[in-house]
Order: structure tokens, then sequence, then C-alpha cells
């Protein structure tokens, strides 16, 4: 990777004529007008909860034309919050920075968010799979006996979790989504949940994608219960490669396998300061974003 190419990663943005609202691990969010936000995804990329030193070039704009993708492939089983990606309709404020903006933003419409993360899993791993060892089951449901690591399902699971500031999110039962915000909107939002999964991940299976599992974000806005936030990337799923699925192990994925692997290997203590990664690995980290985007869409990105 040229000394270029890293240079050219988006780790902050300063935008002075708006208001920031809220700055996340990989998202900056801020007002754009009284009804709308403008979310911006950096190619910032995190570790074991903790935002590296390095970017990885093209993660932003990887993360933000997946969504918009899946945004437009569910849009006839939830509505979406997507007002416009083209940055000619934002703000005229803020139209000096078209080109930084450019490819990784998205004018969105205001939500009431729900504070609970969907989460539907159609294979077992992760957390799943260490609650599952401990006790077979996962967020208060039974499973089989006898599953393997990364089995598939017998049917995809809604397991919600809630929404951490800080630090993991913690899995929680369904009853606690119904004494959070009550029977009816947990059931939609369960609902849902499922029907995006399961259309997302038949698509993705015959793309050569496993969704084995992901999360998503609604909130309500004059358009009833809407899918917000990122949506089916491999920051908020694990991606698996079909031709190399093998129950019984961890799976490679189109996610941070090369950053993990490598933090696991200098020995970081997993405290700030976080450190650098090597060109090396930032390449090859971007190198699996933008293949993960490739399959999923057919095209590549432009970029």
């Amino acid at each position: 990777m040229s000394p270029q190419l890293l240079d050219s990663v988006l780790l902050r943005t300063n935008y002075p004529e708006l208001k920031l609202r809220a700055s996340g691990k990989v998202r900056d969010v801020y007002d754009a007008s009284d009804s709308q936000l403008l979310f911006i995804a950096t190619d910032r990329i995190s570790a074991f909860d903790y935002v590296l030193a390095t970017g990885i070039p093209h993660k932003g704009q990887v993360l933000t034309q997946i969504s918009l993708f899946w945004f437009d492939f569910l849009k006839e089983v939830v509505p979406n919050h997507l007002v416009t990606a083209d940055v000619t309709q934002f703000p005229a404020s803020i139209q000096k920075y078209a080109d930084q903006l450019r490819g990784r933003s998205m004018l969105v419409k205001r939500a009431e968010m729900f504070p609970v993360e969907c989460v539907v899993r159609g294979y077992i791993s992760g957390s799943a799979w260490k609650e599952y060892k401990a006790g077979g089951s996962v967020c208060g449901i039974k499973l089989p006996p006898g599953l393997k690591e990364s089995d598939k399902l017998p049917e995809p699971l809604f397991t919600p979790s809630t929404k951490a500031t800080t630090g993991h999110d913690e899995n929680i039962s369904f009853d606690a989504v119904v004494n959070m915000i009550g029977a009816d909107l947990a059931g939609k939002l369960r609902d849902l949940s499922l029907a995006v999964y399961s259309k997302a991940a038949d698509y993705a299976r015959g793309r050569g994608i496993i969704i084995a599992d992901t999360k998503f974000e609604f909130g309500q806005t004059d358009s009833g219960i809407t899918l917000a936030d990122e949506v089916l990337t491999p920051d908020s799923s694990r991606f698996w490669p079909a031709d190399k699925y093998q129950p019984g192990r961890a799976q490679e994925s189109y996610d941070k396998q090369y950053v993990r692997d490598y933090l696991e290997e200098i020995r970081w203590n997993k405290q700030p300061p976080a450190p650098a990664l090597p060109p090396e690995v930032a390449r090859r980290t971007s190198e699996k974003y933008l293949e993960a985007y490739q399959l999923l869409t057919g095209r590549a990105l432009d970029v």
C-alpha cells in the first residue's frame, strides 16, 4: 500500500458549519436541519473496543455503499431513513467539502431510535456460541444439544442486545425487550428483523457469502418503524465466504480478521493507547472490505 493511499484515509471530520451530534467508533453524525441528519462513515477501525491509530483505506465508502445497496434491496420489506446520498443535495453550507463527503455520507431522516440492538443469528458463533456452551441456550432460547461452533441454526433467531455506549453490548431476552418498549413494538421489531435477515441472507448466499449474524437498528419516523444507521455491512455482520465454510471451528470472514490477528500477535494488552497498524495489515483489511462489497453488489467500488 502506498503512503499516499494511507494518507488519504479520513479519520476525523470537522464541519464547523454544522453541529456535531455524535461521534462513534466509525461514524460522525451532524445536525443538517430540524428534520435531517448527516451521517458520515470515516475510515476509523476499532478492535477490542478501542479505535486504532491507523485507518483502513476505503472502509467508510464500503460501509456507506453497502448500506445504500441494502436500503434499496429491502425497501419493499421495511422503510429506511435515507433521504439522499447525492452530495449536491446536501446543505449548501458544506458543498465545499463535497470531495471528502462523496461516497461515504448520507442525508437521513431524524428518527426516534429504539433502545435495543436487533440481532439476528442464522449460525451459532461469537458470544452466542459461548452462551450455548455454558448453558445450552442463547438469550433465553433453548437450543438442541450437540451443536458445533458455526453450525447453521434450525431457524434464524432474534437475539436482542442492549445498546452499550462503552464496552460490549449485552445479550438480553425477548421478554426484556417487551418490558422496555411493550409487547406490540417488540413483536414488530422481531418480525421485521427476521424478515430482513432472511431476504438478505438468501440473496447473499447466492453471491457466495454466508451472513452468519447481523444487527439492525430501528427507529420511528413519519413512515412508521424505520430501518436506520448502517445495514448488513462487514462491521455490523459476520460475513463468511461460503466456499470455505466448515462447521466445527471459527470461520474466515470479511471483516477485521487481519487486524485482530495482528493485535494478538504483538500481544497488545488491550488498553489505551491503541497501536497503529503496519501498512500491510491495513491493506489486507481494506481488500477484504472491498471484496465483500464487490461480491454482494456485483460491481467494483468506484474509488
